[in-house]
């Protein structure tokens, strides 16, 4: 009995060490056992049969838009990282920006870069800068690996700490399924499993950051979630469930927007003392 304790206390032991990864800026230690490759074949696969289900929109100003806040967040990322020598950690992102024909207050952003708006979320973002709050923020979520972090730890506790390549061969089913629910994917996009709240808080700590290295001002995410909670129309969306209060958040990301302003300073050419705060000094 003792030598089976000794053993398996030893397999987990190797897992958490030869599994273990960093969230990047924030320094957090996460477990990670699935390689991105199989990840983001598995997510585009996903990704092209929501598009064949769901209507792309036509309007090409509000299509304009998200591609170009898209693309501006997902350039400053990848150059940031490169300059400090994490260009591995977005190099097998294949980053594609899409409007999609839907009244729910949504967005996500898939393992590879696949991210996807919802029509209905344009009311409240209003413009570019409210639009890159969210976009930042599920690109975050990506660029993080939040949703390996899940399947790993689902790997771990529900498969013994086996492989995916392995899982994937011999309980295909069970693989499907827990990858659907880790990423949040399926007929329900974005709503099958919201992130934890730790995951949740993360990624508004690093959208912040994200969209002041785009030059996109850090502040207007208050004005965003004011917008936010004053609209009664429907429930919170989906993607956002399990994060605090509206107030609750907007207070944790006044503690973290100084940070958040020196990317933005650093995008724009400003300084703290040049600076003119549209919405008060952070």
């Amino acid at each position: 009995m003792k030598r089976t304790w000794k053993g398996i206390s030893l397999f987990f032991l190797s897992v958490f060490w030869f599994g273990c990864a960093e969230v990047p800026i924030t320094g957090r230690s996460q477990l990670n056992l699935v390689p991105d490759s199989l990840v983001n074949s598995m997510a585009l696969e996903e990704y092209q049969s929501f598009l064949k289900e769901n209507k792309v929109s036509t309007d090409p100003q509000k299509t304009a838009m998200v591609r170009e806040v898209g693309k501006r967040i997902a350039g400053a990322v990848e150059t940031y990282f490169r300059q400090q020598g994490l260009a591995s950690q977005v190099s097998g992102f294949s980053w594609e920006f899409n409007l999609v024909e839907n009244e729910e207050k949504n967005a996500w952003c898939m393992p590879g870069g696949k991210v996807v708006v919802y029509t209905g979320l344009l009311p409240i973002t209003q413009d570019e800068n409210g639009l890159a709050v969210v976009m930042s923020h599920e690109i975050a979520h990506a660029v993080a690996r939040h949703g390996s972090e899940r399947m790993s730890q689902g790997l771990l506790y529900q498969m013994g700490g086996m492989a995916l390549s392995e899982a994937i061969q011999n309980h295909p089913a069970a693989t499907q399924q827990l990858f659907m629910q880790s990423y949040g994917l399926g007929a329900q996009i974005g709503v099958l499993l919201p992130y934890s709240r730790l995951h949740e808080k993360e990624a508004d700590r690093l959208g912040l950051i994200f969209m002041g290295m785009a030059g996109y001002n850090p502040q207007t995410a208050v004005d965003f979630w004011k917008r936010m909670a004053a609209d009664k129309s429907a429930s919170p969306p989906e993607f956002l469930s399990t994060h605090p209060s509206d107030q609750t958040r907007i207070q944790a990301i006044q503690e973290v927007l100084p940070e958040a302003m020196r990317y933005y300073y650093r995008a724009t050419g400003q300084t703290p003392q040049t600076y003119q705060y549209p919405f008060g000094k952070p």
